[in-house]
Formats: C-alpha cells, structure tokens, sequence
C-alpha cells in the first residue's frame, strides 16, 4: 500500500545512503587534491588553488632561492587538513559505504 515516494524513502534510500556517501567523499578528494585541472585553467594568480600555489612558492615564486621549508611544512599541513578532518567525521559511514558497495566473491 505505500506509494513510489514512500518506498523510495523508506526502503531504497536506507540501503542506498553509504554508497552516496562514499562516493561524496570521493568526489571531494578528487576535487581538493587536482592539480593539473585548476593548473592549466585558472590564469589568474588570485584563483589558485592552495596546492599551486604551495608549488609556485616552492619553485617559480622563490628565484632560484632556497624556500623555507617551516613554511612549506606549515602550507601542507593546511592544505591536508580538510580531508583528514572530513574522513575523521565521516569515518564510520566512509567504511561502511565502502564495505556495502565492494564485490563479493
């Protein structure tokens, strides 16, 4: 007796949520760690990503110079930040998106 709306919300959805999640998750690393992408359309230096612009100060930014590698480790533990933040909070939906939609066999 329940209608589409109903048992998409109530029997698909369930078995459906960690699969979406992981794939979210995926998609958002995939998105904060390109590189090439952002490197190759963004011209404007004011809309670089941090991970160019980390690589700008380490080479092309620093004349031939030898960077300051405090900075440099500073700059990349903020740039990793997020995502370890990100799979600390969605841990437990992270593994069982992955457990759930693996191949048996």
């Amino acid at each position: 007796g329940a209608g589409w709306f109903r048992i998409y919300a109530e029997i698909v959805m369930p078995q459906v949520k960690p699969a979406l999640a992981a794939v979210a998750i995926f998609s958002f690393l995939d998105t904060w760690n390109d590189f090439f992408e952002p490197l190759v359309f963004l011209r404007d230096p004011t809309l670089h990503t941090l991970a160019i612009s980390l690589h700008y100060y380490s080479s092309a930014a620093t004349g031939f110079t030898q960077p300051d590698m405090t900075v440099m480790m500073a700059g990349a533990t903020l740039i990793m930040l997020p995502p370890l933040l990100l799979f600390f909070f969605t841990q437990r939906i992270f593994i069982q998106g992955v457990v759930v939609s693996g191949l048996k066999g």
